[in-house]
């Protein structure tokens, strides 16, 4: 069901380094900085993923300046999780964290079951299509979610 776009999202997921990026650079691609989009991992232990700047640069989307952070990072920096009106988690544990850290806001949590395509595929070719497939299921639930880009994705 399409919804209107909400004015912040936090997009979670394990490692902040796979499929939140990803989430955040196609949302902001897609939708323009009409909303505040940001992403964060569980924990913070990896940095950006380059089979998923890969995939993203196939779509012009930009992640490699992208730097990993954890929840517990993004509040030490000041940004508060009540500040958000959604929090999509892409992965169990991120939606466990979300939920145990806004358990006293009246926010939104989503789940989204998106594949985790770290460590799938033997060649380099079957493991960017791993990640393609991932790629693919975010950019399917954002437009399922907030419907057609409202930016150029060309």
């Amino acid at each position: 069901m399409i919804q209107k776009l909400p004015q912040s999202v936090l997009f979670c997921c394990d490692h902040n380094a796979v499929r939140s990026p990803m989430a955040e650079g196609l949302m902001k691609k897609f939708y323009g900085t009409g909303t505040y989009v940001q992403s964060v991992g569980v924990m913070n232990d990896l940095e950006i993923d380059g089979f998923s700047i890969a995939v993203c640069q196939e779509l012009d989307v930009e992640l490699s300046r992208h730097r990993s952070r954890s929840f517990d990072e993004m509040e030490n920096w000041g940004d508060d999780l009540s500040s958000f009106d959604l929090i999509i988690a892409l992965s169990p544990a991120s939606q466990r964290r979300a939920l145990e850290l806004t358990r006293f806001y009246h926010l939104t949590v989503e789940y989204w079951p998106i594949l985790d395509p770290t460590g799938l595929g033997e060649t380099r070719e079957a493991k960017i299509e791993q990640y393609r497939a991932a790629r693919d299921q975010i950019k399917d639930r954002l437009i399922d979610r907030f419907g057609p880009p409202t930016r150029p994705t060309s």
